[in-house]
């Protein structure tokens, strides 16, 4: 293993009371993802690169599922910036599910993540600059700890490794493992936050 192993998302047992806070620190564990796929090779890189895909798959429906839905209401202008970030977030699916499908010693590869960490890289600053500050001015302590305690419970049910049709039969399985895995982190979600 590589000296600079990040942490799977959920192993800290942060307290995590803040999930503005919460999402920056994900912020920070996907570029050191990134950098530790960039750095290795053969078994270490595809290891990174599996724990990258599962960090950005629960982190990004965590968001669709927890954050939007109170940035669309709870402040002036929501509504834009959450569809911006919808846009900026289905194009970096799409890679990730692209890149999902390959082998991590493809030469073509390594080309593709570079992309895919440029594309997520811009997106978190948009959403670290047009949404997280205005989630933080416009709700209480008690509304930003149940949204992080929602995507807490996100990251500590979402499998380390995705399971095509274990989640939610044959659409997944058509979907395939990065889709499956997103539907489980919503499924998760959904229930933490009492839907």
């Amino acid at each position: 293993m590589s000296e600079l192993h990040t942490p799977q998302a959920g192993d800290d047992m942060a307290r995590d009371d803040d999930v503005v806070a919460l999402l920056m620190r994900q912020h920070g564990d996907i570029r050191n993802l990134f950098d530790e796929v960039e750095a290795s090779t053969g078994e270490e890189r595809r290891d990174a690169f599996r724990r990258l895909v599962r960090l950005l798959a629960v982190h990004e429906t965590a968001e669709e599922e927890v954050v939007h839905p109170f940035a669309r209401k709870g402040f002036p202008g929501g509504e834009q910036v959450v569809k911006d970030r919808l846009a900026e977030e289905k194009a970096a699916k799409e890679t990730l599910a692209a890149l999902d499908e390959m082998d991590t010693d493809d030469p073509k590869f390594m080309p593709r993540l570079l992309k895919l960490r440029q594309d997520v890289q811009a997106h978190a600053r948009a959403e670290e600059r047009y949404e997280f500050t205005h989630i933080r001015r416009s709700t209480d302590v008690t509304d930003l700890a149940a949204m992080a305690k929602a995507i807490k419970a996100a990251e500590a049910m979402a499998p380390t490794r995705p399971h095509p049709g274990v989640e939610s039969g044959a659409k997944n399985m058509a979907l395939g493992p990065v889709a499956a895995l997103m539907d489980r982190t919503k499924d998760t979600v959904r229930k933490a936050m009492g839907k």
